[in-house]
């Protein structure tokens, strides 16, 4: 689940291939919802099981958020998450907060 909560988007369960899609499209529509300019947070610390997808969802997340003109970091990224972006060559692209 994920939902806007001043300026962060908090997601919450996990973040799973069963569930990207759906979550990938509600973290969408938050985003093109909020104002240009905006600097957003993405808090994952209340995400409890994560797979290679969820990278993947995230990286949607930013690409969405630099169209739309947003600035957009991610907090609290599980240690799954950081294990399998630095297996992939990619967390020194992350915009942590």
């Amino acid at each position: 689940m994920i939902e806007r909560n001043g300026n962060a988007l908090e997601v919450s369960g996990a973040m799973l291939n069963g569930n990207a899609t759906a979550l990938l499209e509600a973290g969408r529509g938050l985003l093109r919802a909020a104002e240009k300019t905006a600097a957003l947070q993405i808090d994952l610390s209340a995400v409890t099981e994560t797979d290679a997808s969820a990278l993947a969802v995230v990286f949607a997340w930013l690409r969405t958020a630099q169209q739309a003109g947003i600035e957009l970091r991610i907090a609290s990224l599980p240690a799954s998450m950081v294990s399998q972006a630095k297996l992939y060559g990619v967390f020194e692209t992350l915009p942590l907060a």
